[in-house]
């Protein structure tokens, strides 16, 4: 694996830790697309770091079981600003 994929799965990693960010926010601020995201973060990060995977493993399956709740919100707020 070339030395700046390596680099940038483990920023990620500790980005979303960090800031206990979903994929999307993490693309966005990386300006790289969801997918790559997931990829570094779940299958590249785990050759070149396994904690680090682990760890942030676990913010990302916490994003993705209130992912439903955030998007209930959205809905929410994006009704109650509607005028009729």
């Amino acid at each position: 694996m070339k030395e700046y994929i390596e680099e940038r799965a483990v920023e990620i990693a500790n980005y979303i830790i960090d800031e206990k960010a979903t994929v999307r926010q993490a693309a966005k601020k990386f300006g790289i697309s969801k997918s790559t995201i997931h990829k570094d973060v779940t299958e590249r990060l785990k050759q070149i770091n396994p904690g680090l995977a682990k760890e942030a493993r676990k913010i990302l399956d916490r994003n993705k079981s209130e992912r439903h709740i955030r998007g209930g919100l959205a809905t929410r707020e994006k009704y109650l600003h509607q005028h009729v």
